[in-house]
């Protein structure tokens, strides 16, 4: 079984990674260097608006890009990232069991780097899916990755047994022809939802919570059969029903 996990927004802002653990370099390290290069042309306002950050992530990431292409300033991937999946990813605490589980079942997808193994050494950078590439018909870079992506992902999930944990955020469906992607392979979506008395809601930030949780609950418990994720609970959460005809698995908190 395979797991997706979105990248998140926020990254460490010095390197990280496992003490005496090997470096990858990313599958795609060449196309992140042609787009790092391209970003490198855009000053500090202009990525202001590109991206839509105040000024003093704008300024961060602009001197980000203008050295990206220098030596040094990586981390692990499973430890670069430090948004709300992460925190409950604990990727820190992983074990050297844990750590190679991790990086043959889980995949982080990146708009700079395509998608990442938990290993792969990465730089810290900020990048969205509807930046449009000048060097490459003015494409955004959803279409860019789509046709590089899909069957490699493809084939990294048909190699294991065909299973996905899809952890992610809907949006990163679209770095994929996601329709052959479903073609192809058995996918598990859980929906992660708040009850109370006026009934269910989504809640972001508990989604997010949830999908790192279950990512460690996978890798730490070397769970390799998707019905095997049913007994996963956290923090009050757990399975409730199938939902969308029996295609979704839906888990509840029930608000006190």
């Amino acid at each position: 079984m395979q797991i997706l996990l979105s990248c998140a927004k926020d990254m460490a802002t010095l390197p990280t990674t496992y003490p005496g653990v090997q470096e990858n370099a990313p599958h795609f390290i060449a196309n992140a260097k042609d787009i790092a290069a391209e970003m490198m042309n855009f000053s500090a306002e202009e990525l202001a608006q590109l991206l839509k950050i105040n000024d003093k992530l704008a300024n961060q990431n602009w001197l980000r890009y203008q050295h990206f292409l220098q030596e040094g300033d990586t981390s692990h991937a499973a430890l670069a990232f430090t948004g709300m999946a992460y925190k409950h990813l604990k990727a820190n605490t992983f074990n050297t069991k844990d750590i190679d589980f991790a990086n043959k079942h889980l995949w982080i997808t990146s708009f700079l780097y395509g998608l990442l193994r938990p290993l792969d050494t990465i730089k810290p950078h900020r990048l969205e899916g509807n930046v449009r590439l000048q060097n490459h018909d003015d494409m955004r870079l959803f279409d860019y990755w789509k046709p590089l992506l899909t069957q490699y992902f493809v084939d990294a999930i048909t190699s294991d047994n065909g299973m996905l944990a899809y952890l992610a955020s809907e949006e990163m469906k679209t770095l994929f022809d996601w329709n052959e992607v479903a073609k192809k392979v058995k996918i598990f979506e859980p929906q992660f939802m708040v009850e109370n008395a006026r009934g269910r809601k989504t809640i972001v930030v508990y989604t997010k919570m949830c999908r790192g949780a279950m990512a460690n609950y996978i890798i730490t418990n070397k769970i390799t059969n998707l019905d095997d994720l049913l007994a996963f609970e956290y923090e009050g959460f757990k399975f409730a029903e199938w939902i969308d005809e029996g295609k979704t698995p839906l888990y509840v908190l029930a608000a006190p």
